[in-house]
């Protein structure tokens, strides 16, 4: 169910606003409506979401088990794409349907996997707080908002032939029990953090419904949040116990991960890779902590300590803002003057995250656009501040982002000229739904958004380079850190240790990648140091081939344009398009 929401979320078809695509791009949509369909029919939410119609007041259905009947249909839009493709001419419009069938047999395998190994615990706050905020985003319009008390009103059982969503979710996990007492449970780090943000998250819906001025939702959020209180101490009583205690996953389900986020390359090769670049980084960030130190005239001109000193200069709530649209507009001047990518006059959305946001998603991250339906608006760079309280109260903050020197590399990746600009190419330029859904993966996503860091590091100041560095550091530590802990190597509590000694890390995020590591996202971390990798190899190809006459700001230009294809099909079309287009 995750995944299938995951591998739908971020869609382009023709915008009626912006930019619409070529003919091809039109023919190759089309196609790609056969997997869309199956999955609007099984995850309506997402539909709605990614701004399709007609889907605003459906709501996933769980009174019966959905695995056969969607991997039947999954398997019959297989099908007729493989029957298009033997008949297609287009080479585009080839290279399309190859991508949308193996997406398809991707999710036929994910599915099959997470059937055959575990019992299907569902995180029912969270996944309502999800669908209240983006049905409610202020950059929805105002009409559609409405519908969000239609879908309260059938998961709290009030509407007509709708029962309790928790009790359904109950019974789906009672019935795979009964059918396989053999399946895991979910890790038990897992459901402890789930049944701490609950609370975090029920107010978060809350303050969101007061804040949208939509009418009539009462009645059925005081429904829920009895519901939701019954449904938690089920959990505690009877899911908790069978949880389990070993974070690991079973190896060919780990493996599956890292191919659901695009790392083409097994655990131990990304390990071996991991390390090496971690040692080369280390010796930039000393050379570099050496240069502050000596500037600064600081007494220890090792890398940590002078990290340590420089994270003194936290600022205050009321300057956070003003300190990263300061730092942003900086940064587009650098980007400008040196011609490193082609940057829109508007401009880019910076907010603080509320603490709902910080319980559902603790790292700072990008909050996309609507790409389906969108009418001008963008994405928004979201800024947490810490995380909820874990299970003994207690609380941890950030100070990784509240500083001078820190915000430089965070603006970069998460709005320009990284995520932001990311997906505002897409909108603007109009590429085929496969190419922005169905090859979408996190080493596609992030790979860019760490290449965006590295393009923007020679120009900033020492401070801001060293945490640069650091930031790069940390994405080869995921990528070793991520596969040892989940092959038994390494303990989460040596995964933390380890990001606050050596890394750097305030306690806070070191947990938070923890967590991400084990039970929130098992895989994912690794995406962006392979992203990386393999852009700045396509990069280097293009450089070797070109010489003299590679331009930087047209191979930008030029990446950006491809929407978030596999590294395989972006090398290819640089070797096959910009290359010889250039000479």
């Amino acid at each position: 169910m995750r995944s299938l929401i995951c591998g739908l979320g971020f869609a382009a078809l023709a915008l009626p606003a912006l930019a619409a695509g070529p003919a091809w791009v039109e023919k190759s949509n089309a196609n790609a409506q056969l997997l869309l369909i199956v999955g609007a029919k099984y995850a309506p939410e997402n539909a709605s979401s990614l701004g399709v119609d007609g889907y605003d007041e459906r709501i996933m259905d769980l009174s019966r088990d959905q695995f056969a009947p969607q991997q039947r249909d999954t398997r019959a839009a297989i099908a007729e794409l493989r029957r298009r493709l033997a008949n297609e001419r287009d080479q585009k419009v080839k290279q399309d349907l190859e991508i949308l069938i193996k997406a398809g047999e991707d999710q036929l395998r994910t599915a099959a996997l997470e059937r055959k190994y575990f019992l299907p615990y569902l995180n029912v706050a969270q996944l309502l707080y999800g669908t209240v905020r983006e049905m409610l985003d202020p950059r929805i319009p105002a009409a559609r908002q409405q519908s969000v008390v239609a879908r309260l009103e059938k998961y709290a059982g009030r509407a007509q032939g709708y029962r309790p969503f928790t009790e359904l979710a109950v019974e789906r996990m009672q019935e795979r029990l009964k059918a396989d007492r053999k399946l895991l449970g979910p890790y038990k780090g897992e459901v402890e953090q789930a049944l701490n943000d609950s609370p975090v998250l029920l107010q978060g819906i809350r303050e969101l419904l007061v804040k949208s001025g939509v009418k009539g939702w009462e009645p059925s959020y005081a429904a829920l949040e009895r519901q939701l209180a019954a449904y938690d101490a089920h959990v505690r009583a009877q899911v908790l116990p069978r949880s389990r205690t070993d974070h690991r996953l079973p190896p060919e389900v780990y493996a599956d991960r890292l191919h659901q986020i695009g790392v083409d390359i097994g655990p131990r090769e990304l390990i071996a890779k991991a390390l090496t670049s971690f040692a080369e980084i280390r010796n930039q960030m000393t050379i570099t902590a050496g240069l502050i130190a000596q500037q600064r005239k600081l007494p220890d001109a090792d890398y940590r300590a002078v990290m340590k000193e420089l994270k003194k200069q936290q600022i205050g709530t009321d300057r956070v803002m003003p300190l990263y649209a300061e730092r942003l507009a900086q940064i587009e001047a650098a980007v400008r003057q040196h011609d490193i990518v082609s940057l829109p006059e508007r401009q880019a959305v910076i907010r603080l995250a509320t603490p709902a946001e910080n319980a559902q998603q603790p790292a700072p991250h990008m909050n996309p656009p609507r790409l389906i339906g969108n009418t001008g608006e963008y994405g928004e760079f979201v800024l947490t501040t810490g995380m909820p309280p874990d299970a003994n109260g207690k609380t941890l903050v950030f100070d990784d982002f509240t500083h001078e020197a820190g915000s430089w590399t965070l603006t970069a990746h998460e709005a320009r000229p990284g995520h932001e600009l990311q997906f505002a190419k897409m909108l603007e330029t109009g590429v085929s739904t496969a190419r922005a859904v169905f090859a979408f993966n996190s080493v596609n996503a992030e790979g860019w958004a760490l290449y965006a860091e590295a393009e923007m590091q020679p120009f900033e100041p020492l401070d801001g380079q060293l945490f640069a560095l650091q930031a790069r550091m940390q994405r080869a530590a995921r990528a070793f850190l991520d596969p040892m802990v989940n092959l038994g190597e390494i303990t989460p509590d040596g995964v933390k240790s380890f990001l606050m000694e050596e890394v750097g890390l305030s306690e806070g995020m070191a947990t938070q990648e923890m967590q991400r590591y084990t039970f929130r996202a098992p895989g994912q971390a690794t995406s962006y140091f392979y992203g990386y990798q393999r852009l700045m190899e396509t990069r280097q190809a293009a450089e070797v081939a070109l010489r003299h006459k590679f331009n930087r700001k047209a191979f930008n230009d030029f990446v950006l344009a491809q929407g978030l294809v596999p590294p395989a099909l972006l090398r290819k079309a640089v070797m096959e398009e910009f290359v010889p287009a250039n000479r």
